[in-house]
């Protein structure tokens, strides 16, 4: 890496990426707000990274009925998904390849062009459609569970799909009114986006490729992956040019 040619906010960020990993939920969250406290606003990244502790905060710390079915495994699930999104920013930072889904947020990072919405959305979809079946595959090689359709960790998981059916457009809408509480960018947008994307089938499709992915051999879980990585930067570059 050429940290002559980092910005000093990317290497801050860099620096920050580049200390201990987080254990917790919680750690996680203040890494997060560290991210956001370092990014300035005409940076796409910082919209999806306030997008991800805002539904981290409100997801992970009001379990429905109070309290979770499986908790050790929902929270071994949330640090090891949450590392992927940091590493890959760490290694876009230091010029090294990052996989192609998030290659099109990062890529897209300072255009003006873009609203701030399209950058979040773009970072979930990066994120989850290409993360979170690996995620599940560690979390549950960590665990040594296997968790069916019905199990708690399933109906935890199905829980949390629920939430954020209905959170993600009340946060992409908080997304695009500034700081005055005046409306800056295009919210209908938000509508023709989530058509475009929908974020409870992205996770659907993550479990059920997660268990894919654990009976395929080493040869065609690459591929797999290779082509799971392609269609997702596509999207994400087809969400960052919409207009």
């Amino acid at each position: 890496m050429d940290a002559a040619a980092l910005s000093p906010a990317d290497q801050s960020l860099y620096d920050l990426l580049s200390g201990p990993d987080p254990k917790t939920v919680a750690e996680v969250v203040t890494r997060m707000q560290a991210i956001d406290a370092l990014l300035p606003a005409n940076d796409g990244v910082k919209w999806f990274n306030l997008l991800y502790l805002m539904v981290t905060q409100q997801v992970d710390f009001r379990p429905p009925g109070g309290a979770w079915q499986s908790p050790l495994w929902l929270e071994r699930l949330d640090v090891i998904f949450a590392g992927l999104y940091f590493s890959a920013l760490r290694e876009s930072l230091a010029g090294r390849p990052v996989p192609s889904a998030w290659d099109a947020l990062f890529a897209a990072r300072f255009r003006t062009d873009v609203d701030r919405i399209q950058f979040a959305l773009a970072g979930m979809n990066a994120h989850i459609n290409h993360d979170l079946a690996l995620a599940l595959v560690a979390t549950d090689a960590a665990l040594n569970v296997t968790p069916a359709v019905g199990s708690p960790e399933h109906r935890d998981y199905v829980s949390v799909n629920e939430m954020l059916n209905k959170l993600i457009p009340q946060e992409l809408e908080v997304l695009a009114v500034d700081i005055l509480g005046v409306i800056a960018q295009d919210t209908g947008k938000v509508g023709r986006l989530l058509a475009f994307w929908n974020i409870c089938k992205a996770r659907e499709v993550a479990w059920d490729f997660a268990n894919h992915l654990r009976i395929l051999p080493r040869i065609g879980r690459d591929a797999a992956l290779c082509a799971q990585d392609a269609m997702t930067g596509a999207l994400g570059r087809a969400i960052v040019l919409m207009v």
